[in-house]
């Protein structure tokens, strides 16, 4: 028999799927402080994959950890979402594909660190 080791965050049905393909799972159940860490892995991961190969199911897969992130934080989809609308009420969002070249700072140094946008 092989062994394959992973040490990753997976779908909660995942245990189930390997198993009914006739392998064997080891699994544990993470504490919370480990499980943000293995959230924040899983992210990652995610984004690598989004960008190797742009597809919408990939996005589904970065929306997923998000929303598992915020529920550990304890902010609900609606309250997130009016967080991100304020911000884009505040500083907008991406629609007018602006790429922003050089800022020429004043004397009184540049706001944009102040927003956390750089």
């Amino acid at each position: 028999m092989k062994s394959i080791k992973y040490n990753k965050l997976i779908r909660d049905k995942m245990p189930q799927i390997i198993e009914r393909s006739g392998n064997k799972v080891v699994i544990e159940k993470l504490r919370d402080t480990d499980f943000i860490f293995y959230l924040h892995s899983k992210l990652r991961e995610e984004i690598i994959q989004y960008e190797d190969d742009n597809s919408v199911d990939k996005i589904a897969d970065i929306i997923e950890v998000l929303y598992s992130i915020l529920e550990y934080k304890g902010v609900s989809i609606n309250q997130f979402e009016k967080i991100r609308l304020k911000k884009a009420q505040k500083i907008g969002s991406f629609k007018e594909k602006i790429l922003l070249k050089e800022v020429i700072e004043n004397q009184e140094g540049s706001i944009l660190s102040d927003l956390n946008i750089v």
